[in-house]
């Protein structure tokens, strides 16, 4: 299946809302008066495609509409564009480090996919024919370190791992040595879920950070924020949180293809101007896949 299949598939759920409801829309009322507009207002926020988003959609088919009357107007080729235009900006790709590794702290609540996410990062850099490692640094969940192991086996990556209640950050110091011995080009750092309101929590992931970066100098070099989309608007204030305590460079969403709240994704990297730089759409280790504005945009609002 290709990306855009991909793309189409997971996002699905949300799309086929969003398409049903704008269709009815606009077939119920081709002209665009206050009562549409407010409409179709409410069925993009439903979708979690936040406020800024909607509003800037509205005011486009408002403009288009004046201009050129409802014969020529295509409700859903001008929201594509409005999305394509607001998400092209960021770029998706991870950094390389000439000559070094990549040390890439993945952080974010309990049970939005963190560990099964760094596995299936690694499996993804794997495949592009980069040397990859990952570290078990969720030492609070026994099952985590278990998991990651798993991956590990399955994937044929080596873990660094070491016993449960173990220290997270020595456990980081030992994988970023043996990532530089080994000279891999990146090391998958998977962090304990933690609620963004815990502030012990997030002071913990602090000193895990600062350890990293003592032994190597501007690491960790990206801090990606795993989101689960079927939470919507909530992930908002769980980035908001995250952003303040250890600054972000990136987010990953997950569980895209489960939810009909797929427009958080719009509304939350408008909002924070984080880029998005890989989403999950599925279950197997290839189903995360590179953030693509352009084809997000498209699987959203294909007619």
């Amino acid at each position: 299946m290709g990306f855009f299949e991909k793309f189409k598939t997971g996002l699905a759920k949300t799309h086929s809302k969003l398409a049903h409801e704008i269709k009815r829309i606009v077939t119920r009322s081709p002209k665009m008066d206050t009562a549409t507009l407010e409409e179709l207002e409410t069925a993009l926020i439903g979708a979690d495609l936040g406020l800024a988003m909607t509003g800037q959609i509205i005011s486009a088919v408002k403009k288009n509409y004046e201009t050129q009357g409802g014969a020529g107007l295509d409700v859903f080729a001008i929201a594509r564009n409005e999305i394509e235009k607001s998400l092209s900006w960021a770029n998706p790709k991870l950094k390389e480090i000439p000559d070094g590794v990549c040390v890439v702290s993945i952080v974010g609540v309990n049970g939005t996919g963190k560990t099964t996410t760094s596995a299936k990062l690694a499996n993804y850099f794997q495949s592009q024919k980069k040397s990859v490692l990952l570290a078990a640094c969720d030492t609070f969940r026994a099952a985590a370190i278990e998991q990651l192991k798993l991956w590990g086996q399955k994937l044929k990556i080596e873990v660094i791992a070491s016993a449960y209640g173990a220290d997270a950050a020595a456990v980081a110091h030992d994988a970023v040595t043996a990532a530089q011995s080994r000279k891999a080009s990146y090391l998958f750092i998977d962090t304990a879920g933690r609620l963004h309101t815990k502030s012990n929590l997030m002071q913990e992931l602090q000193k895990l950070h600062r350890v990293i970066g003592k032994q190597l100098p501007g690491a960790p070099h990206e801090v990606l924020l795993v989101l689960d989309a079927t939470t919507g608007m909530n992930a908002l204030n769980q980035a908001r949180e995250f952003n303040k305590a250890v600054p972000l460079t990136g987010l990953v969403v997950t569980k895209l293809d489960g939810t009909s709240k797929g427009g958080m994704v719009v509304a939350i990297q408008k909002e924070l101007n984080l880029p998005i730089k890989f989403i999950g759409l599925g279950e197997q280790a290839d189903d995360l896949q590179p953030f693509d504005a352009k084809q997000f945009a498209e699987a959203l609002f294909a007619e």
